[in-house]
């Protein structure tokens, strides 16, 4: 019997080309051929850190070719033991006989692929000349999220804040010697109104992106507040939007960006724009102007998951 090949963190980083990779997930969209039944999601109490752990169960499967499963848990808590939040991995299957051909560090997968998704939904959603970006958060995410967004606008400057000035500040100097002009700042208000994308992958609870101070044209990209309870964005900033979701089933439940605006009455379901699969697809249209504000809330999906882990098994073969 074969053993499954690992593929490490290492492998994806030095893999990682985001042109192809959301190029793969455009075209997977589009087909809408993976099958994605609902994914499980189970907190559970965590004495150590008194904050919940969250398991996610992923699966996916493309009939007769490819299947697939995540395996991931949040820690909101890791700080105190200086690991990421996110811990898990993907096992890849042939669909047709159930061989695991792969197991494939998933924090790794899911930060490629998630950049990729709002790199993606960007390149609908925000002016083609966009050239400066806020990225609130300083987690695996946003530096992967920086590069995605790059990857489709000219970005030249982007503002890092995070609640940590080390850590933004780190962050910063990891784009030293690029094309980019990465600088951190001190406050959002500072500089969300001179910015044409925002993206903002946080844990936060409480709104960090307040509406009254969004200037006309800009785009919203928001990856973090994964739960009903948690938020990244305000009321004013839901209602001065037009709102697009990754996929419509999930994007409407699972993150209170979404759920808490629709249950006051703020957001209604008819008010969703498009997900990423009718915008891929033609059936919808992305941005309509300039002065459009356009929102992409990102609850992840499994579909992306499978995609990026077939991409990154091509690579290693």
């Amino acid at each position: 019997m074969l053993q499954p090949r690992q593929i490490s963190a290492e492998f994806i980083e030095e893999a990682t080309d985001f042109g192809q990779l959301i190029l793969a997930l455009k075209e997977a969209f589009a087909a809408n051929k993976v099958m994605v039944p609902p994914r499980h999601h189970h907190d559970f109490p965590n004495p150590e850190t008194q904050k919940d752990t969250t398991l996610l169960l992923m699966p996916a499967w493309n009939p007769g070719m490819e299947s697939g499963v995540k395996v991931v848990t949040v820690n909101p808590g890791n700080a105190a033991f200086d690991l990421p939040s996110i811990q898990g991995s993907y096992l890849y299957m042939d669909a047709k006989t159930g061989v695991l051909k792969a197991i494939m560090e998933a924090k790794s997968l899911t930060a490629k692929r998630t950049a990729a998704a709002s790199a993606l939904a960007s390149s609908f959603l925000s002016r083609q000349n966009a050239s400066s970006m806020l990225m609130i958060g300083t987690g695996a995410l946003s530096i992967n999220l920086i590069h995605a967004h790059a990857s489709v606008r000219p970005i030249k400057r982007v503002y890092v804040w995070g609640r940590s000035k080390e850590k933004a500040q780190a962050i910063c100097r990891q784009f030293e010697g690029s094309a980019l002009e990465v600088i951190q700042t001190e406050a959002i208000s500072k500089v969300i109104g001179q910015v044409d994308i925002i993206s903002c992958a946080t844990l936060s609870e409480t709104p960090l992106v307040m509406g009254k101070e969004l200037v006309a044209g800009q785009h919203v990209d928001l990856v973090g507040a994964y739960k009903p309870s948690m938020r990244e964005s305000d009321d004013e900033t839901i209602q001065r939007a037009s709102v697009f979701l990754d996929s419509m089933e999930a994007g409407l439940q699972e993150s209170g960006d979404i759920a808490i605006p629709i249950k006051n009455g703020i957001l209604g379901k008819e008010d969703i724009k498009a997900d990423l699969f009718s915008l891929c697809n033609g059936a919808k249209q992305g941005r309509q102007n300039d002065q459009e504000i356009t929102l992409f809330k990102s609850v992840g999906h499994a579909l992306e998951d499978l995609t990026a882990a077939s991409y990154y098994y091509s690579k290693l073969k």
